[in-house]
C-alpha cells in the first residue's frame, strides 16, 4: 500500500492486518469474500465509471478544488431574503468550526459523554427562548423553510378534530419558504391561501396562519390584532423571525405567537450558497410533545447531579414510525453551537450594537434614496429597502459592476427587465460601503451627492409601529462573563472534555458511518470563495458551484448506476421525502395519481413510514423471516392485493439487520410487475459503493446520506446531506426552486430553502471521491465490511450475532442479541451500552432495529488495534456478566449495573461498592494513560421529561433560589 496516497491515511488497515483478518474467516483473498458476501446476481465485477477518475493525493486535490473555488465570485450580495453577510469571530471558528472534537461527534443519544455538546444546545435553546419569549425551543432544525413547514404540521395535527385545511401565508412570507409550504401542503391536502395580513376574512376552515416578521420587504409592524383573530377561531399563529431584529423588538411571545420559527444563520454562520445553517423552532409549553426533530432537557444522575440529555425521545421515528407528527430525526448541531458560540462572544449588549447599527445605516440609505429622488414606501423597517422605479436596470448594472448584488425585483427577472431593486444590509455593512452605495445611486439617476454626511436619531427614528423591547434580557450568566478571549477558549474545552469523539476513539454504531473526517476534504469549506457566496447570486458568480453539483452529481450517479441526481434534500429524511414526491410526480403523470399505498419491511429505518405519510401515502408493513430478510411470500401478497392502489416500496440495502438481501432483485421485479416504483434508503450504502449499484439491480429512487458514506462529518448531529439518485423515467421530476433553476423540466417543488441545500460542504464529498477514485472506494467497501465480519467472528463465542447472510458472513454491521444476557442475569442493553464508557468507548446503536440488542458497525477506518481494543472490551465485559451469572457478582451492584463511573465517583472518601474502584474505571490496562471520563453518572430520563426544564435559568430565576 502506497503510505503516500490518501487512500492509505483513510484506511485503518493494512494489506497484512486483512490477510490477518481473512485468515480468522477462512478466507484466502478479499475478492472472494466479498463474492461471499454479496449476491452474485448483483455484484459488480468490473466497477467501470464513466466520470470518476484515478486516485489522487490530497495536494493535487485541493489543487484541483482551488481552481474550481476560483470560479466563483464572491461579490458583496446585499440581496437578503433569508441570507446575510456575517462574521464568525476567529476564535470561534479556530476552536469549534475547525475543531476535530466538535465536528467529529456522533448525536448525544449517550448523554453521559456527551455533556459538552449538550450544554451548547441547551444554551442555544436558552437563545431562542429569549429571543421569541417562548418556553419551549429545540435543538435546531434544517432550514427556515422546512421549520415554517414544521409549523405548518404542527398547527394541522393540533387542529385535526376540527377538519379545518386551510393555512394562511403572508405575502411578505420568503419566496423559498412559501414554495416549500406547498411542496407539504400538498400531499396532505393542505390547502394554503397567500393573504395580506392587514385585510383578510377568518372562517372555521382556517387551522394555522404564518406571518414574517421583518417581511421580505423588511416591513415591522405590530402583529397582536391578526393574530388574536386567529385565535378567536382556534387556529395557531406562528411568525417567520429574524433573530437580529429580534434583538430590538418585543419578543413576539407578546404579540399572541404560538410558533415562532427562523434562521441562525446571521449569527455568525457564512452564507454558503445557502446552507448549512441552524433553523430554530419554538413554541408553548402545551405543544412541547409535538415539537419537531431533538430537544435537549435537563435531569439528573444517579447522584443527584444535575445532567442533560435528549428528552421526550418517545417522539423519534423509530419508535412512532407513520404514527410521527415529523420526519425529522436530526437537527444542525454543529450551525446551532457555532451561532449560541457568537451569541456568546457578542453578548446581549454586543448583538444590540449590530443590529442597531444596522438600523442606522438603514435610515441612512432612505435619507440618500430620498434626497436622490427614489420612490419608497415609508414604513418601519429594519434591515431592507425596496425602490420600484424607471432607473431600476442602471442601478443594478452600475452596483453589477462595482462589486455589489442588489435584490432583483420582482424577484424572479432578470437585471435587463428588473421593475426595482432591494438593499438589505448587514453586519459587514460600513459607512464607506454605503458611500459607495451613495455614488451609485446618484450615478444611476444623473445626479450629484449632496448630503456627504447624515446622523439620524436613532432612537426617534427607529420603529413606531412596533414594540421594542424595553427589558434586559439573556442575562444568564454564560452570555455575560465571557468578554475576555482567555475565559471563552478555556470555557469552550471545558466542553470539549466532557464529549467522546472520533478524537477519543471508535463510535462502533450501526446505520451510521461513523468513519474518518480527512483534514484535506474540510480545508475548502471556509474558503471565502465557497462560504462567502449568496444562494441567489447571479449564474456568473457562482460558476465554481456549478462545477462542483455537476461533478458531484456525475460521481454519485456513477457509483449508483442512476441518471439523474438533486442535491437539494439537506438531511437523509428530506432525501426520503423528496424521493416518495418524484415517484408520485411520476405515477401522476401517467394518470395514475390514485396510486398511494407504499409497503414499508417491518425492519425499515422510521423515518421511512414517517416520509411516506408526509408524502400522502398509506403504509402497508411487508414482515421479515427469522433470518431477517424481506418475506417474499408476504411481499407478493400484499404487492398483489394493493396492486390497483400501489405506489412504491421502501427497502434498505443492505437490511436494516446488517446482511444483503439474496433476492433483492426479486423484490424489485415483483414492485414493478404491480405497478410500482422501488425507493431504497441508502443508509447502508457504504456496504455498496463501487460493488454493486441501486439502480442496475431494479430501484428507481435510492437517497444517499453524504453524513456518513461520503464523509461529511456528522457534526455531533448535523448537519447532513442526503441527495437523491434517480432512473431516467423520474429525472424530470427532481426539485425544483422558485428563484434558481434547477431539477427536471416537470419538477415536484423544493424541499429544501436553497437550491442546492448545504452546498458548503458539499466540497468535502468532492475532495474524498476525488482522492479515492473508483478503485479505492471499492477497497473501502469491502474493508468496511471486513471489519464487520471481523467483530462478529471474534465475539461470536460470546455473543450471538442474530443475523447472518447465505454464506454465514454479515454485511456492514452485526447485531449482538443479548436478550439471553437480560434473561439469565437481569442485565440490560442499557447497562452494557454504559459499561463500555467505563472502558473508553461510545456504545453501538442500542435496541435497534430489534430491542435488546446492540448493531456495531466499525467502517473502514478503523485500526485492527483499534476493533481489536474493541472486541476485548466486549470480552471482558462478557466475562463480568459471566459473574453475576455464577453468583459472584451481585445482581444489583455491579460494575455493569452501576455504570458509567465519573472521576468523582471513584476518588469519593466513600465507597459502597463490593467491586474495586480500579475495576470501575480501569477495567483495561491501557486506560492509565488513555482514561477518557464520563462527566456524569447515569442519568435519569424519566425524571427529565416529568420535570422538563429546557433553557437556562435567568439571573432572576438563580437569585430566588
Amino acid at each position: 500500500m502506497d503510505q503516500s496516497s490518501f487512500f492509505s491515511r483513510h484506511v485503518g488497515l493494512s494489506e497484512v492486518d486483512q490477510g490477518k483478518m481473512l485468515d480468522l474467516l477462512g478466507i484466502s483473498q478479499m475478492e472472494d469474500f466479498i463474492s461471499s458476501v454479496v449476491p452474485a446476481n448483483i455484484l459488480d465485477k468490473t466497477n467501470n465509471s464513466q466520470y470518476l477518475q484515478d486516485s489522487c493525493d490530497e495536494k493535487k486535490a485541493l489543487e484541483e478544488i482551488a481552481l474550481i473555488a476560483n470560479e466563483n465570485r464572491a461579490s458583496r450580495s446585499l440581496i437578503g431574503l433569508g441570507y446575510y453577510g456575517t462574521s464568525l469571530p476567529a476564535l470561534v471558528k479556530r476552536h469549534i468550526l475547525e475543531n476535530p472534537c466538535w465536528y467529529t461527534a456522533y448525536t448525544p443519544y449517550q448523554a453521559e459523554i456527551s455533556q459538552g455538546r449538550l450544554e451548547a444546545l441547551f444554551h442555544f435553546q436558552t437563545l431562542i427562548s429569549e429571543l421569541t419569549g417562548l418556553p419551549i425551543a429545540n435543538a435546531s432544525l434544517l432550514d427556515e423553510a422546512t421549520a415554517a413547514a414544521e409549523a405548518m404540521s404542527l398547527s394541522y395535527v393540533v387542529n385535526k378534530k376540527s377538519q379545518a385545511k386551510r393555512f394562511l401565508v403572508d405575502k411578505e412570507v420568503l419566496p423559498q419558504t412559501l414554495a416549500v409550504l406547498t411542496t407539504r401542503a400538498k400531499p396532505l391536502g393542505i390547502i394554503l391561501e397567500v393573504i395580506d395580513p392587514q385585510k383578510f376574512n377568518l372562517n372555521k376552515d382556517v387551522f394555522g396562519l404564518l406571518l414574517q416578521l421583518p417581511g421580505k420587504n423588511g416591513h415591522l409592524w405590530d402583529p397582536t390584532e391578526v393574530i388574536a383573530k386567529v385565535h378567536e377561531i382556534g387556529g395557531l399563529a406562528t411568525v417567520s423571525i429574524d433573530p437580529l431584529a429580534q434583538v430590538l423588538i418585543e419578543p413576539v411571545a407578546s404579540f399572541g405567537a404560538d410558533i415562532a420559527v427562523g434562521s441562525a444563520q446571521r449569527f455568525g454562520v457564512p452564507m454558503g450558497y445557502g446552507g448549512p445553517h441552524a433553523a430554530f423552532f419554538a413554541t408553548k409549553e402545551v405543544f412541547k410533545r409535538q415539537v419537531p426533530g431533538r430537544l435537549v432537557g435537563q435531569s439528573i444522575d444517579n447522584e443527584g447531579q444535575q445532567a442533560l440529555r435528549l428528552a421526550l425521545q418517545t417522539r423519534e421515528q423509530h419508535i412512532r414510525r407513520d404514527k410521527a407528527t415529523s420526519n425529522i430525526c436530526t437537527a444542525q448541531v454543529l450551525l446551532a453551537v457555532l451561532a449560541v458560540f457568537y451569541a456568546i462572544y457578542h453578548g446581549p449588549s454586543g448583538l444590540k450594537l449590530i443590529a442597531q447599527r444596522i438600523v442606522e445605516l438603514r435610515l441612512k440609505l432612505e435619507s440618500y434614496l430620498e434626497e436622490l429622488g427614489y420612490p419608497f414606501q415609508k414604513i418601519d423597517r429594519f434591515d431592507t429597502v425596496e425602490v420600484y422605479c424607471s432607473k431600476a436596470p442602471q442601478v443594478h448594472q452600475l452596483a453589477y459592476s462595482k462589486g455589489f448584488n442588489l435584490r432583483i425585483l420582482p424577484l424572479g427577472s432578470s437585471i435587463k427587465n428588473a421593475k426595482g431593486f432591494g438593499i438589505t444590509f448587514d453586519e459587514l455593512t460600513t459607512e464607506d460601503e454605503l458611500l459607495r452605495l451613495h455614488e451609485i445611486l446618484a450615478d444611476a439617476c444623473g445626479k450629484k451627492i449632496l448630503k456627504q454626511s447624515i446622523n439620524p436619531d436613532i432612537n426617534s427614528y427607529l420603529m413606531k409601529d412596533i414594540p421594542l423591547r424595553k427589558s434586559d434580557w439573556l442575562e444568564q450568566p454564560v452570555f455575560n462573563i465571557y468578554r475576555n478571549e482567555t475565559e471563552l477558549l478555556r470555557y469552550i474545552n471545558r466542553l470539549v472534555t466532557r464529549d467522546f469523539s472520533l478524537v477519543h476513539g471508535m463510535i462502533p454504531l450501526g446505520s451510521c458511518t461513523m468513519k474518518l473526517n480527512g483534514t484535506a476534504e474540510l480545508l475548502p469549506i471556509s474558503w471565502k470563495q465557497f462560504a462567502d457566496i449568496h444562494p441567489f447570486a447571479p449564474k456568473d458568480q457562482a460558476q465554481g458551484y456549478k462545477q462542483l453539483i455537476s461533478d458531484l452529481s456525475n460521481w454519485l450517479g456513477d457509483l449508483t448506476g442512476f441518471q439523474g441526481v438533486s442535491l437539494q434534500p439537506n438531511a437523509g429524511s428530506q432525501g426520503e421525502f423528496a424521493g416518495l414526491l418524484v415517484i408520485q410526480a411520476w405515477h401522476q403523470s401517467r394518470g395514475e395519481s390514485h396510486r398511494n399505498v407504499c409497503l414499508i419491511p417491518t425492519s425499515a429505518h422510521g423515518t421511512n413510514p414517517a416520509s411516506a405519510v408526509m408524502a400522502g401515502l398509506k403504509v402497508v408493513p411487508i414482515s421479515c423471516d427469522q433470518k431477517g430478510n424481506v418475506d417474499i411470500e408476504d411481499l407478493k401478497n400484499k404487492a398483489a392485493d394493493y396492486s390497483d392502489k400501489l405506489s412504491s416500496l421502501m427497502v434498505t440495502y443492505p437490511s436494516t439487520h446488517g446482511v444483503f438481501e439474496p433476492q433483492i432483485r426479486e423484490i424489485c421485479e415483483i414492485v414493478h410487475k404491480n405497478g410500482g416504483q422501488v425507493y431504497l434508503d441508502g443508509a447502508n450504502l457504504n456496504a455498496q459503493v463501487g460493488l454493486c449499484r441501486p439502480g442496475s439491480y431494479g430501484a428507481d429512487v435510492c437517497h444517499l446520506n453524504l453524513h456518513k458514506t461520503f464523509c461529511i462529518p456528522h457534526g455531533g448531529g448535523g448537519p447532513g446531506v442526503g441527495p437523491i439518485a434517480v432512473a431516467a423515467h423520474l429525472t424530470p421530476f427532481l426539485p425544483s426552486h422558485p428563484l434558481l433553476d434547477c431539477g427536471g423540466h416537470s419538477a415536484i417543488g423544493p424541499v429544501s430553502s436553497a437550491p442546492y441545500g448545504s452546498a458548503c460542504i458539499l466540497p468535502i464529498s468532492w475532495m474524498y471521491i476525488r482522492m479515492m477514485g473508483a478503485e479505492n472506494l471499492r477497497k473501502a467497501s469491502s474493508i468496511a465490511m471486513l471489519s464487520a465480519n471481523y467483530i462478529a467472528k471474534r465475539l461470536e463465542p460470546y455473543y450471538s450475532v442474530l443475523f447472518k447472510g447465505v454464506n454465514g458472513l454479515v454485511a456492514h454491521e452485526c447485531i449482538l442479541d443479548l436478550r439471553p444476557i437480560k434473561d439469565s442475569t437481569g442485565i440490560e442493553v442499557d447497562d452494557i451500552a454504559k459499561r463500555l464508557m467505563d472502558y473508553g468507548f461510545h456504545a453501538p446503536t442500542v435496541s435497534w432495529p430489534v430491542a435488546g440488542t446492540l448493531m456495531v458497525e466499525p467502517t473502514e477506518s478503523e485500526s485492527l488495534i483499534e476493533l481489536n481494543r474493541f472486541c476485548d472490551a466486549m470480552i471482558a465485559i462478557r466475562l463480568e456478566i459471566q459473574e453475576i451469572e455464577l453468583g459472584i457478582s451481585d445482581r444489583k451492584n455491579n460494575p455493569l449495573s452501576r455504570a458509567p463511573h465519573t472521576l468523582k465517583t471513584v476518588t469519593a472518601d466513600k465507597w459502597d461498592r463490593p467491586y474495586s474502584r480500579t475495576t470501575a474505571a480501569f477495567p483495561m490496562e491501557d486506560q492509565f494513560k488513555t482514561k477518557f471520563w464520563p462527566s456524569v453518572s447515569r442519568i435519569d430520563n424519566a425524571f427529565g421529561d416529568r420535570n422538563l426544564v429546557c433553557s437556562c435559568a435567568s439571573l432572576e430565576d438563580l437569585s430566588n433560589n
